[in-house]
């Protein structure tokens, strides 16, 4: 969205101090074209892998409760039962409604939907900081960072299958920032039409996602609000970012928008009743939860700071800011090119700080005061930050190679060195997707091997039901870390075992 701001800057022609009033060695475009495609293959594969899994996801914990409610009850049925009675989440029960509409099936093809739509809106994202930075946009490099900060999200961390496979998660914590990456592009094309209709359907279009965003997602609200409220403050025109009101007026329309869908949430039966069931439990804000979800918060930045592969993200944007440096002028002609203000550089820097450190602050707080002193380790919902702090590193990494790509054109042996350079970037975004080769292959032979293993049980089971028998036997099938039936002692306490007998139109299940 800061982007915006600067859609008026004066363009001039490059100092030739600066490296921009000479030609790019072919031999860096070459190493650029190469590294490229080189990521596209490996990043790409292992997000194809992601996707290709998504043929062989089975239900599991709460896929059975959304399964049969949306047989039974359908979509807008599954959307009411939400409301009424579950947590007050109507876009989220209405897109659940809508995914498993036709049984399991839509579960299979999500992650390709996801990883699709995710896709094309970095690609354009990228494309927008690309022009900012000067530079002309080179798909080849756009669709490597694309790709890498893909598999980066679904395979660094500590729950990949509930990341990208996992219905119930990935339209909770991974969809909402899918579609707030479209919403950056949408306030984009917003802020720069000129006045008529289509700036006013852009407004309209702000507040209604975000609506439907504060009905989702509580953890993603609460971090594209802080991103939307800080954005919308420097962006006031006295401050000298932006020349007129339109950003902070977008990011006004698109808070007004989320608070309005939590407050539907928060005031819906559904809500009321999760919380009743917490009466004797601190408030979310006292002194001992606030020192307790901080705890939670230390820990879960020393498992994301160990991870040294997401430095992968950083990496692949200094691949992409040197490409920045690469202009085909004629020889004896001088390209001119945007320049970033000092003021808007350094609001560029310092905002995804506040962003990232206090929207992990505020997720952790929830999963603590949701489910206790182990709600940190719900690693699903980290991804509402980590996509965030992701794009921030490949943002930072382009600013990086921009810049330091125009200091070593104007150094000694220029060519040499903005080639070492593009091919230590490449090398580490390489090592970075290399390191999650393991994990996927892990992931890979759990979830076909799970799949196999449910068809069969599935197939015994519909067998026996078509007998007419009412208590049939399961063998719990774990994947992911998620509850299975016989989770606990309590029969009358087993959730999952209930929606299982539901789907399966049993009065209840043994273990074997």
């Amino acid at each position: 969205m800061s982007t915006a701001a600067i859609e008026d800057e004066d363009v001039r022609a490059p100092d030739p101090a600066e490296g921009g009033g000479t030609g790019t060695s072919p031999v860096l475009r070459r190493l650029l074209r190469a590294a490229g495609a080189t990521l596209v293959a490996a990043a790409g594969a292992l997000v194809a892998v992601g996707c290709f899994l998504g043929l062989y996801v089975r239900p599991t914990s709460d896929d059975w409760c959304a399964a049969w409610k949306t047989r039974d009850l359908g979509v807008l049925g599954i959307t009411s039962d939400f409301y009424r009675t579950q947590n007050g989440r109507i876009a989220n029960a209405f897109l659940s409604g809508v995914v498993y509409g036709d049984g399991p099936a839509g579960t299979r093809i999500l992650p390709t939907v996801i990883v699709v739509c995710l896709t094309v809106g970095l690609v354009l994202l990228g494309r927008e900081l690309v022009r900012l930075l000067g530079g002309r946009p080179r798909l080849l490099v756009l669709t490597a960072c694309a790709l890498v900060v893909q598999a980066l999200i679904y395979f660094a961390g500590t729950h990949s299958y509930q990341v990208l496979l996992w219905a119930p998660a990935t339209i909770s914590h991974t969809l909402p920032s899918v579609i707030g990456v479209w919403a950056i592009l949408l306030a984009l094309w917003t802020v720069r039409r000129p006045r008529g209709p289509a700036r006013v359907a852009g407004f309209v279009s702000a507040f209604l996602l975000a609506f439907v965003l504060g009905t989702l997602s509580e953890p993603f609200t609460l971090v594209s609000a802080l991103l939307a409220g800080l954005v919308g403050l420097v962006c006031v025109p006295r401050f000298g970012l932006a020349r007129n009101w339109l950003p902070s007026a977008w990011c006004l329309v698109w808070c007004s928008g989320l608070v309005l869908g939590m407050a539907v949430l928060y005031t819906s039966p559904g809500a009321r009743w999760r919380r009743a069931q917490r009466l004797n439990q601190e408030s979310m804000l006292s002194a001992g939860e606030l020192r307790g979800a901080f705890a939670d918060w230390l820990r879960v930045w020393d498992v994301v700071t160990g991870q040294w592969a997401y430095l992968g993200a950083a990496a692949v944007g200094v691949l992409l800011g040197l490409a920045c440096c690469v202009r085909g002028q004629a020889a004896g002609k001088r390209e001119t090119r945007r320049t970033v203000p000092r003021r808007t550089l350094t609001a560029a820097l310092l905002l995804p700080v506040p962003v990232v450190v206090l929207g992990s602050f505020a997720v952790v707080v929830g999963l603590h005061s949701g489910y206790g002193p182990s709600g940190w380790t719900f690693g699903r919902a980290w991804t509402n930050f980590i996509v965030p702090m992701e794009l921030a590193l490949c943002g930072y990494g382009a600013l990086l190679g921009a810049r330091g790509g125009r200091w070593l054109a104007g150094r000694r042996s220029p060519d040499a060195s903005l080639a070492t350079a593009a091919a230590a970037a490449g090398c580490l975004a390489l090592a970075s997707v290399t390191a999650l080769v393991p994990s996927v292959r892990q992931l890979t032979t759990t979830t076909v091997a799970r799949s196999v293993a449910w068809d069969a049980q599935n197939s015994r089971i519909l067998a026996e039901t078509a007998q007419g028998a009412t208590d049939v036997g399961y063998r719990p099938l774990y994947i992911g870390v998620l509850s299975e039936p016989f989770f606990t002692e309590d029969y009358e306490r087993d959730w999952v075992a209930a929606c299982v007998s539901n789907w399966y139109g049993v009065e209840r299940i043994h273990r074997v």
